[in-house]
């Protein structure tokens, strides 16, 4: 099996620029917000090509200290991001995002590279920044979900503990809906990837387990603490 990567140039890569501008011209006649799509995909395209620039000093320094500080700043946004339904308790309960979060995403992640795929050392770059961004970024949309729903259903007055496993289920609707979906409606990007790239499909298979159990894990664990977090502050309120 061919285990060759397609390169697109930069060419071809420009065609996609035709949905995109679709989706434009759709926004111009429905009169809607169309600068918002624009600035979108441009700022899309360059935060990709400073991260890809960043990448590969990071991918060649290969340093301990690096990575971790790497870690830590992609963990204070999705701290941050994840309280965005929420703006006006954002700055109360940003250190409850980064705890849950950091407990949440970091003990799966060290599962993963230590203890699955055995990566030594422990903070290979190549390996562990793009595994983090996953489990970090599906649990800050977790904890975001979480927290909005809590907060509606307190202002309704209800008990912490009905708030809390309400918030807790609609928090994990997406996953789950992704779990029943996964291989027959959708092929996700990590197999799909790996596929286009030659690698045995059974093989693509493990690794795309791998990843949903994951997720789940990382933003299950991640909502659960956030929701647990904020039993002292709704009493003290």
């Amino acid at each position: 099996m061919n285990t060759l990567v397609q390169t697109i140039s930069l060419e071809r890569l420009a065609l996609m620029a035709i949905p995109v501008g679709a989706v434009l011209l759709i926004f111009l006649r429905w009169s809607l917000q169309a600068r918002s799509i624009v600035y979108a995909t441009f700022r899309m395209v360059g935060q990709l090509i400073l991260v890809g620039f960043l990448l590969t000093t990071i991918f060649e320094a290969e340093h301990a200290a690096l990575i971790c500080a790497v870690l830590m700043i992609m963990l204070a946004f999705a701290s941050w991001i994840a309280l965005r339904p929420i703006p006006a308790r954002r700055r109360q309960l940003l250190w409850f995002s980064f705890i849950s979060l950091f407990i949440g995403c970091m003990s799966i992640l060290f599962l993963v590279t230590c203890g699955v795929l055995e990566i030594f050392p422990w903070e290979h770059p190549r390996y562990v920044i793009p595994l983090a961004g996953m489990i970090f970024a599906n649990a800050m949309t977790t904890i975001s979900l979480g927290a909005d729903r809590f907060f509606t259903e307190m202002e309704a007055h209800h008990d912490y503990l009905l708030a809390r496993r309400k918030s807790f289920e609609t928090s994990l609707i997406p996953i789950i809906n992704t779990f029943f979906a996964v291989g027959i409606v959708s092929l996700p990007g990590m197999m799909t990837g790996q596929i286009l790239a030659g690698v045995d499909p059974l093989m693509a298979i493990r690794y795309q387990i791998l990843v949903m159990c994951m997720l789940l894990g990382g933003s299950g664990i991640s909502c659960a603490i956030f929701l647990s977090l904020l039993k002292d502050k709704v009493i003290s309120a």
